[in-house]
């Protein structure tokens, strides 16, 4: 019975053309727009680790002076360089990890490559299995390196194609900024968005291509990327240990979302103990925010995202209500045609089916025609100067979520139509035949 309703709507659109193609160029329009812009708030507010994003904390401290104090004002989003390494130095999580990103330039054996500047992280030996970082070739450097300043590294697996053409370089030597590195370890891709755990250096785009421990890192003065804030005199070094400076990143990983209020009162205590040490001078004012908790609180998704979305969710409304109205002027063109129906037999039943049954096949190819303006509108946001337009893509996902819109949003559209179809009065319509 569909397959013959499917053949009447056929019948039906080379009889109404021009009709036809107004409706499909409607929903074809709304759900492009509409998915192009969902598509892109999907990838922007995705959860980056779904496996542990409830177990996994950021640790906000508030070691400022009283000038300018607020009560309940929001701690730095940063922490100062003492505080991370006496917080990892008591090891009261699962795992645990300090962080900072930085610069270097490599000095490749290849002759066939010059010296070239990449993206580092310093960071700490749990870094690795706290964010389950894939590793293509190695394991990540032990604990016992970050006490030693051990010269170890792990390098991405772009990098790693790079200097040694996709080859195991585990156990193999890296130059960086003129000291000599021993590759332990070989990341497998890994990138994930929003960049979480650092948004100071970015919020979107690729991983770090090299990491070596934080200590290491310091021993030797790499340089450094990201926003500092300092509020007193450093004399003349910001990455000092006693410095007045926040510019590093502190997670934790807990053994359930339930132990955060356990570690919480710990970074209470420990703020506590700061202020009668008179580091600290403010009261205790800490923040602990699970990964999603973190995103939402700095606002990840550009507020120019969130608007687009309404935006186009309301243009999507827009044309649904105008493939109502031609549905409509269309349906009751051919009242006549229906009243016949009735009187042959059909009930209103099936002229409801038929009717929704035509707005469904309206729908799919509306539907058709929107994936093709979905795909043209994402080709056209990967074009723009922003850090997340390369990850405008159209997954497995969201395809499904386009037909499911384009169903949803024909059958919404069809259903007014073809109610009013069904109450064609048959006998009135005979007599005016």
């Amino acid at each position: 019975m569909l397959a013959y309703y499917f053949r009447l709507a056929l019948r039906s659109f080379r009889r109404n053309k021009i009709l036809t193609a107004l409706m499909v160029v409607a929903i074809g329009l709304g759900i492009g727009a509409s998915m192009t812009t969902l598509t892109v708030f999907h990838v922007l507010s995705g959860d980056p680790i779904p496996q542990k994003s409830d177990r996994l904390f950021n640790v906000q401290l508030d070691p400022r002076p009283m000038l300018g104090y607020q009560p309940n004002e929001e701690p730095e989003d940063q922490v100062t360089r003492f505080d991370a390494e006496a917080l990892l130095r008591e090891r009261q999580a699962k795992h645990q990890a300090l962080m900072t990103g930085g610069g270097v330039t490599l000095e490749p054996d290849k002759t066939s490559l010059r010296p070239f500047d990449t993206d580092a992280r310093y960071t700490s030996a749990d870094f690795f299995p706290m964010f389950d970082t894939p590793f293509l070739y190695g394991r990540a450097w032990q604990a016992s390196d970050d006490d030693g300043r051990g010269r170890v590294a792990v390098i991405s697996r772009t990098l790693n194609q790079k200097l040694f053409d996709g080859a195991d370089s585990t156990g193999k030597p890296i130059r960086m900024d003129g000291n000599t590195f021993t590759v332990v370890g070989v990341l497998d891709a890994w990138s994930p968005n929003p960049h979480f755990y650092d948004l100071q250096t970015g919020r979107y785009g690729d991983s770090e291509d090299v990491y070596v421990p934080f200590s290491t890192a310091m021993d030797l003065k790499f340089g450094r990327n990201g926003n500092m804030n300092c509020w007193d005199n450093t004399a003349g070094d910001e990455t000092a240990v006693n410095a007045p400076c926040v510019w590093m990143q502190y997670w934790v990983e807990l053994p359930s979302a339930d132990d955060a209020a356990d570690f919480r009162a710990y970074l209470d205590n420990y703020s506590a103990q700061q202020k009668a040490a008179g580091r600290f001078q403010r009261p205790s004012n800490v923040r602990l925010r699970n990964v999603n908790q973190w995103l939402d609180y700095q606002q990840v998704v550009p507020s120019d995202v969130r608007l687009q979305l309404w935006l186009a969710m309301g243009f999507l409304l827009v044309c649904l209500i105008n493939t109502v109205g031609l549905l409509l002027a269309k349906f009751l063109r051919r009242s006549g045609e229906i009243g016949v129906r009735r009187a042959l037999g059909a009930s209103r039943a099936q002229i409801f089916l038929q009717s929704l049954v035509e707005a469904g096949t309206v729908g799919l190819a509306g539907g058709l025609l929107g994936l093709v303006l979905a795909v043209i509108g994402l080709y056209a946001v990967r074009q723009q100067p922003v850090d997340y337009a390369k990850l405008a893509t159209l997954d497995g996902q969201m395809l499904l979520l386009t037909f499911g819109l384009t169903l949803v949003a024909s059958l919404l559209a069809g259903f007014l139509p073809a109610l009013r179809a069904m109450q064609v009065a048959p006998a009135i319509q005979l007599k005016t035949q």
